[in-house]
């Protein structure tokens, strides 16, 4: 980790809230915020609107950040949801190419903040109009993203944005919620949702993602920088650790050519217990069991044995001792499994399972993969 992150932040320059809120965010923490400002007032699709998010504008503001020797530059805005993630792509490598500094954008971090933490079923939380709104979820779905529940504003004018009263923004979030969503996302970084964050998490069960907070979050990583914040919700308390442990799950899943892989680890600090998957990896068609905290994970059988004799435990069948939850069996269809113990200073805090929805062998290279996947978790750990 560096021992200080400089962020350099691409802002429009009629937003009032990221600033106020990433600097709350950012207390006490080893890094600063350096803004430089790109002329954007108005959002709508017509091609007025929409020539404000042009690169040249984009790279002169980069440029400037640059003499500053910043370690990552943002565009902190959240045009890549209606653009399409091609634009902020491209931005970014421009920015790369021109100045050398890594960069990311606020759209970019809310996909990969939905992926750490297998957001399928999204809650769509703009102060923007019906149109604007529709092309976001179209967008989303491009990338496995379905928006279940929308609830939207109706506004144009960026500083409208900024000035919706926070109750309202309370409101505009736990409307969102609804349609059995596995989060919501407030996209617009104009609107400050981080401040309701770690409270409407606690009521609501899933996790609330701000624009402004995913971009801190992302460029924090992409710096170097620390990006473990827990005052601030989920995403800033675990969702570096999970963005860092998905690969090693779909790896595995890959490698075994199981139908679900999943890690459970008891990290309370960081809000992770082993009821609920910290990563999950499935194969198309199968069943997700991340969200599902209906059992004590500790008492079952097979992780008692885990504890006792910490190894893999390697079952082809269920024909014989210990026996998994029939939850397993009868409700998720699985047949066989491998459990791989995930041992810290002396505790098992975790496990990797994974899973096959038939009997079957698990041959020697399935288990090199397992420990592979095993030393991956364990580096991810000692890297935070």
């Amino acid at each position: 980790m560096a021992e200080f992150t400089r962020i350099g932040m691409l802002t429009p320059s009629s937003n009032t809230s990221l600033e106020p809120v990433t600097s709350a965010i950012l207390h006490g923490i080893d890094a600063s915020m350096h803004v430089s400002r790109v002329p954007v007032t108005r959002i709508a699709l017509d091609d007025q609107a929409n020539a404000q998010f042009g690169t040249e504008p984009m790279l002169a503001a980069a440029r400037l950040l640059a003499d500053a020797a910043v370690d990552v530059i943002a565009w902190n805005g959240t045009a890549g949801s209606w653009l399409g993630i091609d634009h902020d792509l491209e931005l970014c490598a421009a920015i790369e190419k021109d100045t050398g500094i890594p960069a990311t954008t606020s759209t970019l971090a809310l996909l990969d903040a939905f992926r750490a933490f297998g957001v399928t079923r999204l809650g769509l939380a703009v102060p923007y109009t019906a149109d604007v709104t529709d092309r976001i979820v179209a967008r989303y779905r491009e990338h496995g993203i379905e928006c279940v529940s929308t609830a939207q504003l109706g506004l144009t004018d960026n500083l409208d944005f900024g000035r919706v009263p926070a109750e309202r923004v309370r409101q505009l979030i736990e409307q969102a919620a609804d349609g059995d969503p596995h989060a919501v996302a407030v996209v617009c970084t104009n609107v400050a949702g981080a401040p309701h964050a770690a409270e409407l998490e606690q009521r609501l069960g899933i996790p609330v993602m701000c624009s402004v907070s995913a971009t801190l979050w992302k460029a924090l990583d992409v710096g170097g920088g620390s990006a473990i914040v827990p005052e601030w919700g989920q995403l800033l308390a675990s969702g570096t650790l999970r963005a860092r442990l998905q690969p090693a799950l779909e790896d595995l899943l890959a490698a075994t050519e199981a139908d679900r892989t999943t890690l459970r680890m008891d990290l309370p600090a960081l809000g992770l217990r082993v009821d609920l998957t910290a990563a999950e990896a499935v194969a198309p068609g199968v069943r997700s069991i991340r969200r599902d905290g209906s059992l004590d994970q500790r008492a079952l059988n097979t992780v008692v044995w885990l504890q006792q004799h910490r190894k893999p435990l390697v079952q082809p069948h269920f024909r014989e001792a210990p026996q998994p939850p029939e939850a397993l069996k009868d409700v998720y269809n699985v047949r066989a499994q491998t459990l791989g113990p995930i041992i810290r200073a002396g505790e098992m805090a975790g496990w990797i399972s994974i899973h096959s929805l038939r009997e079957r062998e698990w041959s020697p290279p399935d288990l090199a993969a397992l420990a592979q996947a095993t030393q991956r978790v364990h580096d991810a750990l000692d890297g935070m």
